[in-house]
């Protein structure tokens, strides 16, 4: 299996490695569901067509597109880790950097290290792959069906741990025909060390994105968990115990369960999309002592917790520019542009998923800063009516809140969540906001550290001097 055939296109890490290194590269690359002539290309396009289908219909087609992506299983023991880290460097140019980021996936980040013109290496990745027969309301049955399987990709793969997720919540349509394995590395790979020896300047500081969220797992051996749900709208003891909320949810599914299923937990773990595993950190360490660097740790609670830090450094490098720092731009899931929010002069602030959380979050943040004249909003469809959906209503709600413009931004919110044409509009509509503002030269290192240790949300500590 190569590289780009092994792991998904529809995840926040792979897209975010995209888009944060198209912005490295000097271009104005669209999201990978609009690069025409690619997997995800297609994809988007038949999400597309498919919003003009009736609601059964859209949700097989979008069903099928991830599906397209996803590995078959037989295929699985050709899934090589150290091709894979060659692959995520690869991604880059080779210029050098004051700054790299290695670690959790994070929107927020992205905007970071786009204003530093720094790299960022996920310590995690997803790979989908190919099955069937399994309800999705039945996690046990998917760690039945799929032991063996992912038995297998760890016992060729002795660096990563396997983090085997099913989320019958925010993931129903996609897990109908496949199941989640995310894999984290524990060492760090050969292909991550050549890479920061050559990009990051002698004296340079490398920062760990360590986001601290846990959640319950199950052990199955000594490198595989699993994972029954994920961060976003149901806690985990309404997955775990069932909830009135989740009763209503399956009734409307026509599911034959009062509660989800899964197998029960015996420990807690990094989360498996979002969370870092520490593990990384000794040779983290190590690497930085060969090489004379600073090591620094950006430590955050939950994906979201930086974002609202991100968005006032934005705003005060915009003020020291001379620019009007009123315009906001809220981003969704992988729904992220660090190229047009910066030629647009928005102010980036990311939301992990479209749930009442983040929204929440959203608001909170709006309350304690002066208003925005303009806000524009993009929201992440997935094609269900899910525990802890905030409606597009009540995403509206903040729209009100810009004294001036507010406005959903490649977003139509009759169709959402299941608006996946949102994929292909959200790139065409923020390239037509006007007031193009000339592209900045890129962020010192010294003035974000600045911003982000006297921010609420994050914690900058220092590991090595």
């Amino acid at each position: 299996m190569t590289p780009e055939r092994s792991v998904a296109g529809f995840d926040s890490a792979t897209s975010l490695l995209r888009t944060l290194s198209s912005y490295n590269a000097g271009g104005d690359v669209p999201l990978a569901g609009e690069a025409p002539g690619t997997l995800e290309g297609a994809v988007a396009l038949a999400a597309q067509a498919a919003n003009r289908a009736p609601r059964r219909l859209k949700e097989r087609v979008y069903a099928a597109a991830g599906w397209s992506e996803a590995v078959p299983r037989q295929r699985v023991g050709e899934i090589d880790s150290d091709e894979l880290a060659s692959w995520v460097t690869g991604h880059y140019p080779g210029k050098q950097s004051e700054v790299a980021f290695v670690g959790s996936s994070n929107g927020a980040l992205t905007h970071l290290a786009a204003a530093l013109e720094a790299p960022w290496l996920p310590q995690t990745l997803l790979i989908p792959v190919r099955r069937g027969g399994v309800p999705p309301d039945d996690a046990s049955a998917d760690l039945r069906r799929m032991r063996s399987t992912g038995e297998e990709l760890v016992r060729a793969n002795p660096d990563w741990r396997l983090h085997h997720m099913h989320d019958p919540n925010q993931d129903r349509l996609m897990i109908s025909g496949m199941c989640y394995f995310r894999v984290k590395w524990l060492r760090l790979p050969d292909a991550y060390r050549r890479f920061l020896r050559s990009r990051l300047v002698p004296g340079g500081t490398l920062v760990v994105s360590d986001c601290a969220l846990r959640w319950p797992t199950t052990r199955v051996s000594d490198r595989y968990v699993f994972q029954h749900g994920g961060f976003g709208g149901a806690a985990p003891e309404e997955l775990r115990y069932g909830s009135e909320r989740v009763r209503e949810f399956l009734r409307a599914q026509g599911s034959d369960h009062t509660k989800f299923d899964g197998p029960e937990p015996d420990g807690d773990g990094p989360e498996a999309e979002w969370g870092f595993a520490p593990e990384l950190m000794d040779d983290l360490r190590e690497l930085a002592d060969e090489e004379g660097w600073t090591l620094r740790r950006l430590r955050y609670a939950e994906p979201e917790s930086p974002s609202p830090a991100v968005a006032e450094l934005y705003r005060d490098w915009y003020r020291s520019r001379g620019l009007p720092p009123d315009r906001l731009l809220v981003e969704s899931f992988m729904l992220v542009e660090p190229y047009w929010a910066l030629r647009t002069g928005s102010v980036p602030f990311w939301t992990v998923f479209n749930k009442e959380p983040s929204l929440r979050n959203l608001e909170e943040y709006l309350d304690r800063v002066p208003d925005y004249e303009e806000i524009r909003m993009a929201l992440f469809s997935h094609g269900v009516d899910s525990v802890g959906l905030a409606r597009a209503e009540e995403w509206a709600r903040v729209l009100d809140r810009a004294t001036k413009v507010g406005s959903f931004l490649g977003t139509d919110p009759s169709a959402f969540p299941r608006d996946f044409a949102v994929f292909a509009r959200f790139h065409r509509e923020l390239t037509r906001v006007r007031g193009r503002q000339p592209m900045p030269p890129p962020m010192r290192w010294p003035e974000a550290a600045e911003s982000l240790a006297g921010a609420d949300g994050v914690e900058l500590v220092k590991e090595r001097d």
